[in-house]
């Protein structure tokens, strides 16, 4: 999870009526054409003009940042006036340092190598035919996501380094401020000369221009969600468009019989307190039976000192002392909270974390601490999630802790692309074959 999903956990739609004129399904649909209609240029493009593509983007934002600024500041104006809290202001706010931050990723997507055209495999056929699966653009990529407008910069130079053209649906709450940057960035990728409908931004600020988008099949060719379960089910359940389903990340931290303490609490406090508010983030805390009298004291006295509110089931909270937890339900062990809340348990052994983490997991990230490789390895044998960690914190899970760079979310679906996504996720492959004159021998 990452840091690009930091607090993207809004209500899904962050519908917003009267922020801007009331779109319908055609003007939703003109906008997806567009898009479409630059993709050939995009894909065709090379290493060189979109490199400096991203380098004009991130000079613009620069040299236009009082623009922005301004539109933000509207945002920010509206959202105090409809009290909004604050901790969600901060994540729309725009500031100086954070315009130079979307710059800078800018420029640092360009330095990444370009995965257009790269051979994913190849080999020569006995019969002579050489074979190649060689990567290409998805085509034209729309992201509907919540809340933080250095998004849209973020996922329009990644989706643009990939060759594909950019849809780009945000937050009704960040609707000024998103227009001015698609302005910022469509002018510079133009004066790069790639087309300006590269980056386009969805029309409308309500429900209705996210459910046309969703049905536009044939001009849309996969919607990435990005934010908070509502928003992330919904368009899995209502899209015609193939997804690709960025996760709620219910992670655990399970410390087994043969930990090393003070690792194990360096872990637990990294995993829960980083970032709270990322996808990344430790929700559940699970402690062997073997050393829960020694580990689980002083885990609640680590975790309070954080400020993090412990849901325990008996166990847990018998050997944490009176007054030093809550206690949890079965819907406790669910929550994926986005907060300093964490879900405590002590378990029998080895089986039982795991059959704990495959009733409440969600596919996301998963850490073992142990001593014991034997059990390491039946870990993360049986396991089933994007990223399992062993004696590392959950919050390592990440396209550029991963060494990928850029990021445009993380899957937690099977098909296509799993855990961070980076450069290559945003792409498919097709197969050139070359021969030498061979035809297939009648059956």
């Amino acid at each position: 999870m990452s840091e690009l999903q930091a607090g993207e956990r809004g209500n899904g739609y962050d519908d917003v009526p009267g922020r801007a004129p009331a779109v319908t399904r055609a003007d939703v649909l003109a906008a997806a054409g567009r898009a479409k209609s630059a993709c050939d240029a995009i894909a065709a493009a090379s290493s060189a003009v979109k490199d400096a593509a991203l380098k004009a983007m991130a000079a613009a934002l620069r040299s236009r940042s009082a623009e922005v600024l301004a539109a933000n500041g509207a945002d920010v104006a509206a959202a105090r006036a409809a009290g909004t809290a604050e901790a969600l202001v901060d994540r729309l706010a725009l500031s100086a340092a954070r315009i130079e931050a979307m710059a800078a990723g800018l420029e640092h997507l360009a330095d990444l190598p370009d995965p257009i055209g790269t051979v994913a495999r190849g080999s020569v056929l006995p019969n002579g035919l050489e074979l190649r699966q060689v990567r290409v653009p998805l085509g034209v990529v729309a992201i509907i996501y919540e809340a933080r407008p250095n998004v849209t910069a973020d996922a329009a130079g990644i989706a643009l380094k990939a060759g594909n053209a950019v849809l780009l649906r945000g937050s009704g709450s960040a609707h000024a401020s998103n227009s001015v940057i698609v302005d910022v960035l469509r002018e510079a990728a133009a004066s790069a000369g790639l087309p300006a409908d590269a980056i386009v931004l969805v029309p409308g600020t309500d429900r209705s221009s996210v459910t046309h988008l969703m049905t536009a099949r044939g001009l849309v060719d996969v919607i990435i969600p990005r934010g908070g379960a509502g928003l992330i089910r919904a368009v899995v359940e209502g899209s015609t468009v193939p997804v690709i389903e960025t996760g709620v990340g219910n992670c655990h931290v399970y410390v087994d019989a043969s930990a090393d303490i003070p690792m194990a609490l360096d872990i637990l406090i990294n995993s829960k307190t980083r970032r709270p508010s990322v996808c990344n983030a430790a929700e559940n805390l699970l402690v062997h039976k073997d050393i829960a009298r020694e580990f689980v004291p002083l885990a609640t006295a680590a975790l309070a000192a954080q400020g993090v509110m412990i849901h325990a089931e008996p166990r847990f909270a018998e050997l944490a002392g009176p007054g030093s937890t809550v206690p949890a339900t079965d819907e406790d062990f669910d929550t994926e909270y986005l907060a300093l809340d964490i879900a405590a348990a002590v378990v029998d052994g080895l089986d039982a974390a795991i059959g704990h983490v495959k009733r409440h997991g969600t596919g996301h990230t998963e850490a073992i601490v142990t001593g014991d490789l034997a059990a390491a390895r039946e870990f993360t044998g049986r396991i089933d999630a994007a990223a399992v960690m062993v004696n590392a914190s959950t919050a390592f899970t990440d396209g550029g802790e991963f060494g990928f760079g850029a990021e445009i979310g993380i899957s937690t679906q099977k098909l296509h692309a799993r855990g961070p996504m980076g450069l290559p996720e945003l792409t498919s492959t097709k197969y050139i074959v070359t021969g030498t004159g061979q035809v297939r021998p009648v059956a």
